[in-house]
C-alpha cells in the first residue's frame, strides 16, 4: 500500500498525521518460550553399545574358528597327499642311486686298479655301520 492510500490523503504529509498502527501479540498470545535445560536422549544406553560390541565380537571369532576348520582341513589333505606321493618318490631316489653307485664304483676300481690289495666299494672307516655317500658326489654333473 501507498502512502497516499493509508492517509487517505493526496501527495506528502507529515508523519505525525498518519494514522498510529502498533504491532500487538496475536490473538491468543504467543507461544510460551522454552527456557529450561532439556537435553534429549541420543543414540543407543550404554548396555546396548556392550551387546552390540560383544555380537560383533563373537560373531568374528565364530567366523575365525570356521576358517581355522578350514585351513585344518586343506592342511591334512596336502600332507595326506604328500604321504601317498612319498613312496613313489623314494622309490625313484633309490633307483637313481643304486644306478649313480654302480658307476661310482666302476669308477673307483678304474682309478684305483694299480693300487695293490685295494678292494672296490669297501668302507675305508671301517665303522661297521652303513651310510649312504653325500648325493652331490655321485652326480656327475658336480664332478
Amino acid at each position: 500500500m501507498t502512502e497516499a492510500v493509508i492517509r487517505e490523503k493526496p501527495g506528502m504529509a507529515s508523519v505525525k498525521d498518519m494514522p498510529l498502527l502498533q504491532d500487538g501479540p496475536p490473538p491468543g498470545g504467543f507461544a510460551p518460550v522454552r527456557y529450561a535445560r532439556r537435553i534429549p536422549n541420543k543414540g543407543p544406553s550404554a548396555m546396548a553399545i556392550f551387546l552390540a560390541a560383544f555380537g560383533a565380537f563373537s560373531y568374528g571369532m565364530y567366523q575365525i574358528g570356521q576358517g581355522n576348520k578350514i585351513r585344518r582341513a586343506l592342511k591334512e589333505e596336502k600332507f595326506a597327499a604328500r604321504r601317498a606321493v612319498l613312496p613313489v618318490l623314494q622309490a625313484e631316489e633309490d633307483e637313481r642311486f643304486v644306478k649313480e653307485w654302480k658307476k661310482y664304483l666302476e669308477y673307483e676300481a678304474e682309478v684305483m686298479k694299480d693300487a695293490p690289495g685295494w678292494k672296490v666299494g669297501e668302507n675305508v672307516y671301517n665303522s661297521g655301520r652303513w651310510m649312504p655317500p653325500a648325493t652331490g658326489e655321485l652326480r656327475p654333473e658336480v664332478w
